[in-house]
């Protein structure tokens, strides 16, 4: 089921200020490992360091109307030089966000953001095949699944499954 976003909620850049209310956010989503590659142990000075992105990227967050933060993205070039024409991105959002719109903002704002900085495409390069909500919520988006690496995901719930790669094109 897709659920359009809260019409309060805000998508705008991430500063410096809000890594002490996002970290509550990422860590939950680091220890239950089911998504991502990141160390569970992963303290918090090294995952500012990793989701922080620099230009030419670019982090945000989203933000309630009550200035409460639910989750947040990260984007930029997926590869230097001769790839930097193609993005990607990476999202978080906070367990008790789920099903509430906050990853379809999130990802409508970051197809937009692509787009507007004259990227040809999107690239996701590890897309675990076992969280089915991610990967329907980019197939709506438009992303296609053009290939699947077996077992390349050692999920603690699952055992080893598949991580897709997915690709929209923006041109």
């Amino acid at each position: 089921m897709t659920r359009e976003p809260d019409p309060t909620l805000t998508v705008r850049p991430a500063t410096d200020a809000d890594w002490p209310h996002l970290w509550p956010i990422v860590e939950p989503v680091v220890r239950e490992g089911e998504t991502y590659v990141y160390p569970l142990d992963l303290t918090s000075d090294q995952a500012r360091e990793v989701w922080m992105e620099r230009p030419p990227g670019r982090t945000v967050v989203a933000e309630a109307g009550d200035g409460t933060l639910l989750g947040t993205a990260k984007m930029g070039p997926n590869r230097p030089g001769h790839g930097d024409h193609v993005g990607t991105a990476s999202f978080m959002v906070s367990p008790a966000a789920r099903g509430r719109g906050v990853g379809r903002a999130l990802g409508e704002h970051v197809v937009a953001w692509h787009r507007e900085q004259g990227y040809r495409g999107i690239q996701f390069n590890a897309v675990v095949e076992s969280n089915t909500s991610a990967v329907r919520l980019w197939r709506s988006l438009g992303f296609e699944i053009v290939g699947t690496v077996p077992g390349a995901f050692r999920s603690p719930a699952h055992g080893y499954v598949g991580m897709h790669v997915m690709y929209l094109a923006l041109r």
